[in-house]
């Protein structure tokens, strides 16, 4: 079971790796850069749609209780 503190955690890692929120009913969410979401006690509110300053179109509230998974975004570095 993911935690909000767990979560909170994430964000403020140094330094900040990028992970995707998988929920208990399928979708995924990515949370590009610490900017992008904001966790509570019960729910975590993540951006979408962001432009290129990484500013959100609007957001989507996840309650944390049916987060299965947080995993790292691929990243795109060559080897």
């Amino acid at each position: 079971m993911i935690t909000a503190a767990q979560l909170r955690d994430r964000l403020n890692e140094q330094p900040f790796r990028p992970f995707r929120a998988t929920l208990s009913d399928g979708p995924l969410f990515d949370v590009p850069n610490r900017d992008a979401a904001f966790v509570k006690k019960n729910v975590i509110e993540i951006g979408t749609n962001l432009d290129a300053d990484s500013f959100s179109e609007k957001y989507v509230a996840c309650a944390i209780l049916y987060i299965t998974s947080v995993e790292d975004l691929p990243t795109n570095k060559a080897a």
